[in-house]
């Protein structure tokens, strides 16, 4: 089946339809927009089978990590006439391609701010190791003591990085910096970064043995899946610290949660969890959280949580709008949709050097 096909229109008559807005959702891509002139218009719910409807007279749906674009949802939007789902968000994991393949053309924004999402992981380390979070609350109670606190120093200390990509790069030269010494994993090696930033690539098994720190930048795939499991956590040092700014199904959570128990890991840190889907963004203060698995997450005094905010910088986010209404541009004009994700393949590894997008 060949690709659908786009006729030129004016770009002021582009209707798109954007689902999961938040307040910096509108502020970003109204200020980018105006570079563009497209019609933009903000609906609160979530894309799903229900509220699919909603975008019946537009062109373009804008969808975020938690957007349901499963092929049901699929078929409802090709039968209304969306042509693109522009995804402002590098992860593609919820849109099912088998559908998309030949009706409406799908692109991402590979990479936000690097910055953003390395300088968090960072965060986390340090907030860990020198256990920021529990001194923060102690001196609100008039608690001054240092008891408990103690860390170690970064400098000398070994982390393990998986994945090389933008993001793992960056934070590997922010590592590089405290004075770390740097493993690497990624199945497409950048040589010439690792002479450049001084860092060393091998394999699985000598990061999860050798690392004092264990964090991960790769993208989720069949292989990554549960990549931190019980098997491979009984390889690791004891007192491990854990770090995922990536996705949240690269770590088995039960698993994690056993070797915490155990102090088999020390500490983790987590911006992302495998079943984020139905907390993550939303507020529940008044409410309860009734999965198992993560209340029992929150409880560790040793684990930090934040709800999926790495990428939350100003600038993090005017790139993604302007990365996000420059893939429409491109789509509408004819011109090459770099960051398309291709519907042959769910496996961004295999393709990475082709610029933003997915195997063409």
């Amino acid at each position: 089946m060949s690709k659908s096909k786009i006729s030129k229109i004016n770009l002021k008559d582009i209707r798109i339809a954007f689902f999961d807005s938040r307040s910096y959702t509108e502020e970003f891509f109204n200020e980018a927009n105006k570079g563009f002139g497209f019609k933009l218009r903000y609906y609160k719910p979530r894309l799903n089978i229900d509220s699919a409807v909603m975008a019946a007279d537009a062109d373009v749906v804008c969808g975020f990590v938690n957007d349901d674009f499963s092929a049901p949802v699929v078929d409802a939007l090709y039968s209304t006439g969306i042509k693109m789902i522009a995804l402002r968000c590098a992860g593609f994991n919820n849109v099912d391609l088998k559908s998309v393949f030949g009706r409406i053309h799908v692109a991402r924004v590979p990479a936000y701010s690097p910055h953003a999402i390395a300088e968090h992981a960072a965060a986390l380390i340090l907030s860990l190791n020198r256990k920021i979070h529990r001194a923060y609350y102690r001196v609100l109670d008039n608690n001054f003591s240092i008891d408990g606190l103690l860390g170690f120093d970064l400098h000398g200390k070994t982390i393990g990085v998986i994945g090389t990509g933008q993001i793992g790069k960056v934070a590997i030269s922010i590592f590089r910096g405290f004075g770390m010494n740097v493993l690497a994993a990624d199945p497409f090696p950048d040589r010439e970064a690792a002479d450049r930033q001084g860092f060393s690539y091998t394999d699985l098994d000598t990061i999860f043995s050798r690392s004092d720190i264990i964090s991960l930048h790769c993208p989720l795939t069949t292989e990554t899946r549960h990549l931190i499991n019980a098997q491979s956590i009984s390889r690791m040092k004891p007192g491990v610290m854990i770090i995922n700014t990536g996705r949240g199904a690269l770590i088995d959570t039960p698993a994690l949660i056993a070797s915490l128990k155990e102090k088999k890991i020390g500490s983790a840190g987590l911006d992302v969890y495998e079943e984020e889907s139905d907390y993550f963004f939303e507020d529940f203060s008044d409410s309860f959280v009734d999965d198992d698995v993560l209340a029992r997450l929150m409880t560790f005094k040793n684990v930090i949580i934040t709800s999926h905010q790495g990428f939350f910088t100003r600038e993090a986010l005017a790139n993604i709008a302007a990365t996000t209404l420059g893939n429409i541009r491109d789509l509408f004009e004819g011109r090459e949709l770099k960051n398309q994700i291709c519907y042959r393949c769910s496996e961004p590894s295999s393709c990475r050097k082709k610029a933003g997008g997915i195997c063409f």
